[in-house]
């Protein structure tokens, strides 16, 4: 019975150090060694200072920006403690309410606009965190960016299609715009 004992305690004590200390510092390393930008957040930098991150998206509603799609995370928007969607449903009046509104936020910041607007700037993501827009709800908003920086449309709607990314290996998902780096690309057209 006391071997039993001690084989079972050698076992427990190995094990825990295995799966508990040299195999999460394996993964660690490999991790930090191959695709260090990625394991550490995807941080975006502004002077050398952390501003944000490439993977969640966050609130912009200075005419001057691009704006983000709409966080469906409570308190605050974009809380990456507390992702999930609304849960409304299509049926569901507080959706229209909520659409009608950010509709008429769009209108009003951008009178001139009679395009169509895209359904990604009225309705958030599964996540409530979607760093990213459609290609056409960039370009709805180019003139009133454009207007608000004092430059050309053609410029801001040609740096929307440099910020624009492809398909996941040509043919996975649609073609999207990270709206923080659009921002900072922005911002680095006035340095």
């Amino acid at each position: 019975m006391l071997t039993t004992f001690r084989q079972a305690l050698l076992m427990l004590v190995a094990l825990t150090l295995f799966t508990g200390v040299v195999y999460p510092l394996a993964v660690t390393g490999i991790a930090q060694l191959l695709f260090s930008r990625t394991a550490n957040g995807s941080l975006l930098e502004r002077d050398g200072a952390p501003i944000g991150s490439a993977l969640i998206g966050q609130p912009f509603s200075d005419p001057r920006y691009f704006w983000s799609r709409p966080s469906a995370t409570a308190p605050m928007p974009y809380n990456a403690g507390a992702s999930g969607g609304s849960n409304q449903g299509p049926l569901n009046p507080a959706l229209a309410d909520a659409v009608k509104t950010r509709i008429e936020a769009l209108l009003a910041a951008d009178p001139g606009n009679t395009s169509p607007v895209p359904v990604d700037l009225v309705t958030a993501s599964a996540s409530g965190l979607d760093p990213h827009i459609s290609p056409a709800a960039a370009q709805y908003q180019s003139a009133r960016v454009a207007k608000a920086r004092g430059l050309p449309v053609e410029r801001v709607r040609a740096l929307v299609a440099e910020h624009t990314e492809g398909r996941q290996l040509g043919f996975l998902g649609e073609p999207v715009v990270n709206v923080l780096q659009l921002n900072l690309a922005l911002d680095k057209l006035h340095a």
